[in-house]
């Protein structure tokens, strides 16, 4: 009963402690899996420097961590720099012709251009921005699925339904890039109160970031 009784203890302090410890742990391993990822990208950066100095084994093996957090703080440097540069006359100018020319590249224009709307639907203020944050039975009737409304207007798709359809995006979690595009009756669409910025937050913390609400008084 004695040797019981030590065990139930044991095994509620470890799942205890487990519970205290996980999320840092979880964190970490999530930090260091971006900043492997990250690295692959950014490593390119220092291809002016031998890799005998960069990597180890005389440049046989990986590169050194320091040398990849150097890479990554130069790939922060750059990408400020075209932040100011983009906010002005003259580099808002060049930044279009290279866009310009992406876009005019073939294969690899397909592959930017959808990124680049995707990217501007998500940036608050872009031609392109989701409307309004909704409500939709997703993926079956009973179930609910948060989406952002992007049109009102289908114009052929409108003539050849039975009712008013709106189109509607529905994120996937946690990466809202991707997703679904549907056509749902206009009567069957919740707006909610929540701007968008917040229907995006609660989607990537997977639920957990609730937006504040106060309901209206009666």
């Amino acid at each position: 009963m004695e040797q019981k009784s030590l065990f139930a203890r044991w095994r509620a302090n470890f799942l205890t402690g487990l519970i205290i410890v996980l999320p840092a742990v979880v964190s970490i391993i999530v930090l260091v899996w971006v900043f492997g990822s990250v690295a692959n990208i950014t490593d390119h950066l220092l291809i002016f420097i031998p890799e005998n100095i960069t990597h180890k084994n005389g440049g046989a093996g990986a590169m050194h961590w320091y040398w990849s957090l150097a890479a990554l703080g130069i790939a922060i440097l750059l990408i400020s720099g075209i932040g100011r540069l983009a906010r002005n006359f003259f580099g808002k100018k060049l930044i279009e012709l290279a866009d310009t020319f992406m876009l005019r590249v073939p294969l690899f224009n397909r592959i930017y251009g959808a990124i680049k709307q995707v990217n501007d639907a998500f940036t608050v203020g872009g031609t392109n921005s989701f409307k309004t944050v909704v409500l939709v039975e997703f993926p079956r009737e009973g179930m609910y699925s948060i989406g952002f409304l992007t049109s009102e207007q289908n114009n052929e798709i409108q003539l050849k339904t039975p009712c008013k359809v709106v189109s509607v995006f529905i994120p996937t979690t946690p990466n809202p890039t991707s997703g679904f595009l549907l056509l749902v009756p206009e009567d069957k669409v919740t707006k909610l109160d929540m701007s968008v910025s917040d229907g995006v937050k609660y989607i990537v913390s997977l639920g957990s970031l609730t937006p504040n609400f106060t309901p209206p008084k009666i």
